[in-house]
């Protein structure tokens, strides 16, 4: 088992007693079961970047506090230079970089996302998630194929779409090759 992975089950763990907060609410709260809820908090099933922005919103905490345990202590600015970001792999090989970890009471939550290219993927149903707010995607390298709900958008680099992350939305990099992207969470 990854440990980063049981060190971020830890904590949600730990915030959810300290809160007092059930497991049958957080399952309620995330639209899941409690056995998978369960699955989440022993480390046994990796998270998405939704339930980690989920998990801290219900905790009212930063989601960095989630990955690394630490609370952002700046709160000017803060410079991120490239690679340097707090990484995550998520999601059938997505990997993120969050680029502004150490700024405190951010409004928005930027990521540098690497979608790659899966060629077993191409014909399949694209997986939607929701979350809170809105979101914008700026397209840096290669292609993305955007699902929304009942809509299918193509965004190639240099594109952007801004859209209300409430609503069902994925993504799949396309074209033969991995899509690298600005994802900018804007919270509720």
């Amino acid at each position: 088992m990854d440990t980063k992975i049981i060190e971020i089950a830890q904590r949600i763990k730990a915030l959810r007693e300290i809160l007092e907060i059930s497991i049958e609410d957080m399952a309620n709260y995330l639209n899941t079961t409690p056995d998978d809820y369960t699955g989440y908090e022993t480390g046994a099933q990796d998270f998405s970047v939704t339930f980690l922005q989920k998990c801290a919103t219900k905790f009212g905490v930063d989601v960095v506090e989630l990955l690394t345990g630490e609370n952002p202590k700046l709160s000017f600015f803060t410079v991120t230079r490239k690679g340097h970001g707090i990484g995550m792999s998520r999601r059938e090989g997505f990997s993120y970089q969050h680029m502004a970890h150490n700024l405190k009471g951010k409004l928005a939550e930027p990521f540098v996302v690497v979608a790659p290219f899966c060629s077993e993927v191409q014909e399949k149903e694209i997986a939607l998630s929701t979350h809170d707010g809105q979101e914008i995607d700026f397209v840096l390298k290669g292609s993305l194929k955007m699902q929304l709900e009942g809509h299918t958008v193509i965004l190639n680099e240099g594109d952007a779409i801004m859209y209300n992350s409430s609503h069902g939305h994925g993504m799949i990099a396309i074209n033969g090759q991995d899509c690298e992207f600005l994802a900018i969470v804007i919270k509720n």
